[in-house]
């Protein structure tokens, strides 16, 4: 088995692009269509949640009351199908400084290259495609997976071994986030975490997250 990093899963808001709030418009145009109310989820929600806690705790912010399935789905879908057309629309959408060199350089170098976001897999590639990043990536772990980001990054890693067609020890694994919650479900899952204070967390906020690593920006590559 080869020493150090084989498969380094990345976040992807905050720390490869950021929307510019398409995210948030989407959300607010589904729960407008779907039950005719106003929803400003980032009033609502907290970096690093997935889509399925953000449908929830919105949902009971502005109803009154906990969504049951059918009503979750409903809304994660109709955030889908606004998620297209507020990420093209999008003035504030840009892919964040040293991310595509950082992912063409560790594809050249023969790393593999995975996900893991709290966005649904179909909301991940929508995100990602306006900057034609999904082609870096062979696997990853989802909120459409599960709603908890732990168990997604779990999920993640399981796929990776997959796709590398072998076990693969936790070593062999690095995550990339720019939140706390980003480092708490790499080391719930056994691995090492490099934060990048691109967002609202500081190099600080991270180092108390517990970080094994931190950096400003991607522009100064990984501690590989």
């Amino acid at each position: 088995m080869p020493e150090g990093p084989v498969a380094i899963l990345f976040d992807i808001d905050g720390t490869l692009i950021t929307s510019g709030g398409a995210g948030t418009r989407a959300w607010a145009l589904a729960f407008d269509e779907v039950h005719g109310v106003k929803a400003d989820i980032s009033q609502l929600s907290d970096l690093g949640m997935t889509d399925p806690e953000v449908g929830v705790r919105s949902f009971e912010a502005v109803i009154g009351r906990k969504p049951d399935q059918k009503e979750l789905d409903c809304l994660l879908e109709r955030h889908l199908h606004y998620l297209v057309l507020t990420v093209a629309e999008s003035d504030g959408y840009r892919v964040l400084d040293g991310a595509e060199d950082l992912l063409i350089d560790l594809i050249k170098r023969g790393y593999m290259l995975g996900l893991v976001s709290g966005n649904s897999e179909k909301g991940a590639h929508i995100k990602l495609n306006r900057a034609n990043l999904n082609r870096f990536f062979s696997f990853g772990g989802y909120g459409s997976d599960s709603s908890d980001r732990n168990e997604l990054t779990k999920t993640a890693l399981l796929r990776a071994e997959t796709s590398y067609g072998g076990q693969l020890a936790r070593g062999q694994f690095l995550t990339v986030g720019d939140t706390t919650r980003d480092v708490q479900a790499a080391h719930s899952a056994g691995i090492k975490c490099v934060g990048v204070a691109t967002s609202k967390f500081s190099k600080e906020d991270l180092l108390k997250a517990g970080a094994d690593y931190v950096i400003g920006s991607l522009k100064e590559g990984l501690p590989i």
